[in-house]
């Protein structure tokens, strides 16, 4: 089953990230977005992400252990957007 959010997440962080060599396909949702094995993202990308998720989920990311654990992968954002939006994704 397509799984909406992480469809979108995907799309979003291509998007975000001007990944222009990458389609939501490529993109793994369970290998670690800050590793070589998935999309070897950087420190400047995280906080990429913190403004996307505040942009289009109206989510404030705060804590830096907060974050290392939303943004392991693709399936650990759409589980913390689940869990500080619930009933909404």
């Amino acid at each position: 089953m397509l799984d909406r959010l992480k469809e979108d997440l995907k799309q979003q962080i291509i998007e975000q990230l001007n990944l222009e060599e990458v389609t939501p396909a490529d993109i793994d949702e369970d290998k670690p977005l800050f590793h070589s094995s998935g999309l070897g993202l950087d420190s400047i990308d995280a906080l990429e992400l913190i403004v996307m998720l505040e942009k289009y989920y109206g989510i404030e990311v705060l804590e830096p252990q907060e974050s290392r654990r939303a943004f392991k992968s693709i399936s650990s954002m759409a589980d913390y957007i689940r869990e500080i939006k619930p009933g909404r994704y």
